[in-house]
């Protein structure tokens, strides 16, 4: 068994890209989501460790001097952003061990394995695409590269071949627990995300989503939107493993994309959770009946992270969100009626985004009333349906995702919506909805209840106007540039 290094590598300041979300970027507030996606084949590999660098605020040369302790793989977890720089990294770790087996995983190379491959040659031996758990442990095992299904890799001769695909994981009950490697390896007080108690842990209890959501990175290179689900039972003893490892977490998160699609699943887990005592958050659709709500809550269930994406019908048609604003509205209200707190998350810039449609979304932000809320910029990943239909269109400019500071970008520009416009409206959204007197009074009473919270909503505030100064910063250097 080789020695396997899981690396997600340093980045940005701050820059969040190995939780696998669907946007990879610097945040609002110093966040970070648990690398779990490295963290399941870590898990399969005796032996192995797993380097987690944003956090752990680690530097490349931390990074070098960890790696020169006897490895002989290097899985590097990358995403588009951050690509360049990940291969930077994986330069730097080549030259100083060359004895090194480097190879990268991620929905990026899984999209684009020869031009990865291309880009990092004399530097990367291969990239796996789809789930990679057994392909890493293949590797790991001494298996030639020319039989691991479902790597691209460069032969002798210096030509990209292309393995078959490897079949996605049908019983999910196969994968070994998470917790243990997070418990060898990192330091849970690191992982934050400001509407989720701290500290958290989050995991995954399946994969897969059978929405069809046309911006969504993950189930459309790497999942699926077949959701592959572990039993109750399976979930229910790692959880309890968990909750021994860590006394010290206030709030557990389950991150698959949509934890409420097998609903009597998700009732059965509830009350499994339920013995537990532990409180617990989820991610959801704006779909899920008021019964099923009810057993979550009497559960331990406290907060429910849901995309809402645009207060426009026609828009959810468009991306086929699967959801209307109708319902979403009777689940809302189901929501505030049984006290369960919702993180909705809000798109600006998707497919038939006009300045109206922003200010639709705006307000039907501000009537819902969710208790907290995150807003992105539409990001065309490649992969993605509106990847495909962004090109087909010419709405893609040749920008990058991300801007010089790690802050998301609006690479795209429609006919009759300046990028620009998008770009500002961010802004516009966050203050329209926080300065009201509901969130306002909300903040407040969760402050004068707790200290702890106290301190960290007043350290959040200023990390937040930080970003918003640093945003306005890079958009007038930007047109300071393009005007001259």
């Amino acid at each position: 068994m080789k020695k396997t290094l899981f690396l997600n590598p340093p980045s940005f300041e701050g820059f969040d890209g190995g939780a696998g979300s669907r946007y990879q970027a610097r945040r609002e507030i110093r966040s970070f989501w648990y690398p779990t996606w490295l963290a399941q084949p870590a898990a399969c590999i005796p032996n192995s460790r797993l380097v987690d660098a944003p956090p752990d605020d680690l530097t490349l040369d931390d990074v070098a001097r960890i790696a020169r302790e006897g490895f002989e793989l290097c899985i590097i977890h990358t995403s588009t952003p951050s690509f360049a720089s990940d291969l930077r990294v994986a330069e730097r770790l080549k030259r100083e061990c060359p004895q090194v087996m480097i190879g990268m995983v991620g929905a990026h190379v899984a999209v684009k394995p020869r031009e990865s491959l291309e880009d990092g040659r004399g530097i990367l031996e291969f990239v796996a695409r789809k789930e990679f758990d057994f392909t890493i442990r293949d590797i790991a095992e001494g298996a030639p590269l020319s039989d691991v299904t479902g790597i691209s890799y460069l032969n002798e001769a210096g030509q990209v071949v292309h393995n078959p695909e490897r079949p996605i994981i049908e019983d999910m009950d196969t994968l070994p627990f998470v917790v243990d490697v997070y418990k060898r390896d990192l330091s849970i007080e690191n992982y934050a995300i400001g509407y989720l108690k701290h500290p958290y842990l989050s995991l995954y209890t399946g994969r897969g989503c059978p929405a069809q959501c046309t911006f969504c990175l993950w189930p459309q290179t790497i999942g699926g939107h077949r959701y592959r689900t572990r039993r109750p039972e399976t979930v229910y003893e790692e959880m309890k493993r968990a909750t021994h490892y860590f006394p010290q977490v206030k709030e557990f998160f389950f991150d698959d994309d949509t934890f409420t699609a097998d609903r009597p699943r998700t009732e059965a887990i509830a009350r499994l959770l339920g013995k537990l005592g532990i409180e617990w958050s989820c991610n959801s659709r704006a779909n899920v009946p008021y019964e099923t709500l009810k057993v979550m809550k009497e559960n331990g269930l406290r907060l429910l992270l849901v995309g809402f994406e645009s207060g426009n019908d026609r828009i959810l048609r468009n991306i086929k969100k699967g959801v209307t604003l109708e319902r979403a509205r009777r689940f809302m209200q189901d929501c505030h009626r049984l006290d369960i707190k919702v993180h909705g998350t809000f798109i600006l810039g998707l497919p038939g985004e006009t300045r109206e449609t922003i200010r639709e979304t705006i307000e039907y932000a501000k009537e819902i009333d969710p208790w907290s809320i995150q807003v992105s910029m539409a990001a065309a990943y490649p992969g993605t349906e509106f990847y495909a239909q962004a090109v087909a269109n010419h709405w893609l400019l040749p920008d990058d995702l991300i801007t010089v500071d790690g802050i998301q970008d609006f690479p795209i520009q429609y006919p009759d919506l300046p990028r620009r416009e998008v770009y500002d409206a961010l802004e516009e959204f966050y203050m329209n909805f926080y300065l009201r007197p509901k969130p306002i009074f909300r903040m407040i009473g969760e402050m004068l209840k707790d200290a702890h919270q106290r301190r960290r909503r007043l350290h959040e505030a200023k990390e937040f106007f930080q970003f918003l100064r640093q945003r306005r910063r890079t958009a007038h250097a930007e047109q300071a540039a393009a005007s001259s």
